[in-house]
């Protein structure tokens, strides 16, 4: 592409790519079964929940009924004199032992993990009781009495911005509700717009709602006063990070933390950042002297987890010519984080790698509000930001279609990026490593039928049927850098500026050969052990289940961030090819000298190392173990012969440079880039307002599948919460600030009832220049494309009335409602 002036000085580094792309290959692209699952499937891994330790007590949490409200006393007497109660202990208490909780905010607005003299949202903590059993400490919490002095409630978005005196959530440190107003302009957006034919706006309001995973949060903590640290085995899949950024509130040093892995029953961002929970439980242990556990009850997770999602109203803009090509998009957004601002604007950052979606479009502007209501804050959520993004951008590019009285596909076929183009660098700075979206959209028309069913639409609606065909071509971004967390913060004091995301490992070959992998990052439901074990068995030549797993703790780990932001496929890979690079050295050089060559005329096949021109000469992999353990003597008296045959590898992030100092860019943190395009057939019922999916196909671009199976699951999961978050999940507050669904007897969930009877998946595969093998990451894809394509499947169903979807998520009542009135036009 033509870079313009602004993008000038954010240059591509060359690639690190080791192992490329090939057809050849013996377990990449193979459908493995899941190494992990035999365990689960026999019960016994071990959730946080399974996990005891001695003399260990139990805490349960008294959560704040109102909105906002001055906490004037609590007495703890009553719960304190009851039987098998350790103790009781209110914010003010509590924060005798730790400080405030962490934040990347710039600039910050301070949370504790218990509330000390204001409640901000319903659920909020106010007291915590720790007892010999959760049956005891849950009796207790009814014997706390609290005098609360309720406070002006902000409850809509728009209101809160105007909020003065008492309805101030934090007036102690802002004056406003706004702590955050940003805007940015990424290239020539006034010029674009000023010479634009056609400018098409539209107002869209995305919904809150979370993952609301199987398993909610929890911990054990364990305070050691001889070393001043603390023991802590949690949910999160964060663990190998979480001492550095939670220790200065424990106020220990991050080297006195010991954060054990545990399997964790799901979490879809909801578990990335746990902090308040794991900094309440060690709060409490430090208190009473033994190791306490708590685990969030469903209210409490409802309520008060930190992980609300995105919350957000758009004024969005879309400049085009008179021929219909995008010349520039621009938004005003208005975010509801809720009574906190823990992650800052990282969700808006995250969508700054992608925001103009598959689109030639030459210039971005944004203005971002983080606005605070009394409502629990928000948290990472499956898509973190480029979810709602994706979406805007497909509503405004079916708006512009409608306006120009274009084809919808027509349109965005006219304005792709094209296959030649790659890798190419969007108006934030951030590139798109490969893809060929023209091909993804027509192996989607083509699974799906497409002209079939617009001619079976046609027949339908004849008929009387409401029936409708919606697309989304949408980015899939994978392998963050972190810089999406601060880029857009105030750049005077943007906070914590960290720029690694890598991930280790570790790999051995035992005595009798058998290999074993020690892995940073937790298993959260993903598939941690089969990625790993079709990689290593790949650099190998060995079968993978003769590979043996277990986790590290904190300490004894290495660098990793995690499985999250669609990164761990494609960091692990690198980080197990770096570390067979360095142990298949030894390997080759210590059979070399038993096989009496060079070890350049060795190759790996089967198990066995052998000579390449004489493959009778040849040793195993388990002898050359066994001579690497207890042999040392016959080898020469050199370093590169000690024993063992062991090798760590950190990989980092493959691809990423700085923001511009001044923010004309934001610089490449994003850059492994999926696509997908999802193609929906829905029904509506003009009565009631239920939608019916009637067929759905889902083509996604990852790079190089390293397990289609896995893969599969991913698309499936995320496309079903793409379902539940457009069609039926969405969080329900009165004007007084009172979570009215907050179960899942009214929370409308989506089970499999809900899905597509036959979601067709397919997969085009554009390896990625930048990662081994060129594998991109695939998580998130579902959830990233399924709101709008869905949406626009409705809206087309409903064009004979003329019914516009500007909101989600859009239950049948609401539906119903939207058709009613356009009746009554």
């Amino acid at each position: 592409m033509s870079v313009s002036e602004h993008l000038k000085d954010n240059v591509i580094p060359p690639s690190r790519q080791r192992e490329k792309p090939s057809a050849d290959l013996d377990w990449i692209g193979k459908p493995v079964k899941r190494v992990e699952d035999p365990k689960f499937l026999a019960g016994k891994a071990q959730y946080i929940d399974d996990v005891k330790v001695p003399n260990m007590a139990h805490a349960a949490v008294l959560q704040s009924p109102y909105a906002h409200a001055r906490i004037l006393g609590i007495d703890t007497s009553k719960a304190k004199a009851l039987k098998g109660v350790i103790a009781v202990l209110t914010g003010a208490e509590i924060a005798e032992y730790v400080d405030p909780c962490p934040s990347f905010a710039s600039p910050p607005v301070p949370q504790t993990c218990c509330a000390i003299d204001r409640v901000r949202h319903v659920g909020e903590t106010v007291a915590a009781v720790v007892a010999v059993d959760r049956y005891v400490a849950e009796d207790a919490l009814d014997l706390i009495e609290v005098e609360y002095s309720p406070l002006p409630v902000n409850v809509d978005i728009e209101a809160s911005t105007e909020a003065t005196g008492d309805a101030l959530i934090h007036p102690s440190e802002h004056d406003t509700n706004v702590p955050l107003d940003e805007s940015f302009e990424f290239g020539p957006v006034l010029d674009d717009f000023a010479k634009a034919d056609h400018i098409v706006k539209r107002r869209l309001r995305w919904g809150r709602s979370s993952a609301q995973a199987m398993e909610t949060t929890g911990c054990i903590a364990d305070f050691d006063a001889i070393s001043d640290g603390y023991t802590i085995h949690c949910n999160t899949n964060f663990y190998a990070f979480i001492p550095f950024v939670i220790a200065g509130s424990l106020k220990v040093s991050p080297t006195n933390l010991k954060l054990m892995p545990v399997a964790t029953g799901g979490s879809f961002g909801s578990k990335v950042f746990t902090h308040k929970i794991i900094i309440l439980t060690c709060a409490l242990s430090r208190a009473v002297g033994q190791p306490v556990k708590y685990i969030e009850d469903r209210l409490a997770h409802f309520t008060s987890s930190d992980s609300h999602g995105s919350d957000r109203l758009y004024d969005a803009e879309l400049a085009l010519d008179k021929d219909g090509k995008m010349l520039s998009f621009r938004f005003d957004v208005l975010d509801d984080y809720g009574a906190y601002l823990q992650f800052g604007v990282g969700t808006h950052g995250n969508a700054m790698a992608q925001v103009t979606g598959p689109y030639q479009i030459n210039s971005f502007g944004m203005r971002c509000r983080a606005v605070l209501t009394n409502k629990c804050q928000q948290g990472p959520f499956r898509g973190f930001g480029s979810e709602v993004t994706n979406w805007v951008m497909e509503r405004i590019v079916d708006a512009a279609a409608e306006e120009l009285g274009m084809d919808p596909l027509d349109l965005r076929e006219k304005n792709m990026i094209q296959p030649d183009q790659f890798p190419y660098m969007i108006p934030t700075g951030n590139i798109y490593d490969s893809g060929d979206f023209q091909k993804v959209l027509a192996e989607a028309k083509k699974l799906i039928g497409y002209d079939d069913w617009k001619a079976k639409v046609e027949a339908m609606r004849a008929e009387g049927r409401a029936v409708g065909i919606g697309v989304a071509t949408c980015m899939e971004r994978s392998v963050y850098s972190p810089t999406e967390w601060w880029s857009l913060n105030n750049i005077q004091t943007p906070g914590f500026t960290l720029t690694s995301t890598p991930e280790g490992v570790s790999v051995r070959i035992d005595a009798s050969g058998k290999f074993f992998v020690t892995l940073n990052s937790p298993f959260i439901g993903n598939s941690p052990e089969t990625v790993v074990a079709q990689v290593l068995a790949e650099q190998f030549k060995i079968d993978p289940s003769e590979i043996g797993f277990s986790y590290a703790d904190s300490q004894s780990g290495f660098n990793g961030v995690g499985p999250q932001g669609s990164r761990f496929t494609t960091m692990i890979t690198g980080a197990v090819v770096s570390a067979s690079m360095k142990l298949k050295t030894k390997l080759l050089r210590l059979a070399a000298h038993l096989l009496e060559c060079k070890p350049d005329d060795l190759e790996l096949a089967g198990g066995m190392i052998r000579v390449k021109d004489a493959p009778t000469r040849e040793k195993a992999i388990a002898e050359v173990a066994l001579m690497a353990s207890f042999f040392r003597l016959n080898f020469p008296d050199e370093p590169e012969f000690d024993s063992g045959l062991e090798a760590t590898a950190v990989y980092d992030h493959p691809l990423s440079t700085d923001p511009h100092p001044d923010r004309k860019h934001l610089g490449i943190f994003y850059p492994i880039m999926g696509h997908v395009c999802h193609i929906v057939v829905t029904e509506v019922d003009i009565a009631t307002g239920k939608v019916e999916i009637l067929d759905y196909a889902a083509v996604h671009d990852n790079g190089t599948i390293v397990n289609p199976m896995t893969l599969a699951g991913q698309v499936y999961g995320g496309t079903a919460m793409g379902v539940g978050t457009t069609l039926y999940e969405g969080f329900d507050f009165d004007e007084d600030g009172q979570f009215l669904n907050p179960n899942f007897a009214e929370y409308g969930i989506i089970t499999a009832r809900e899905m597509p009877i036959d979601l067709k998946l397919g997969h085009v595969q554009t390896p990625s220049p930048y990662t081994e093998y060129g594998v991109k990451g695939g998580g998130e894809g579902g959830r990233l494309a399924a709101p709008p394509a869905i949406t626009s499947a409705i809206e087309n169903a409903l064009s004979d009335y003329d019914v516009k979807i500007h909101s989600l998520p859009i239950p049948p009542a609401k539906l119903h409602g939207l058709i009613h009135g356009a009746r009554l036009r």
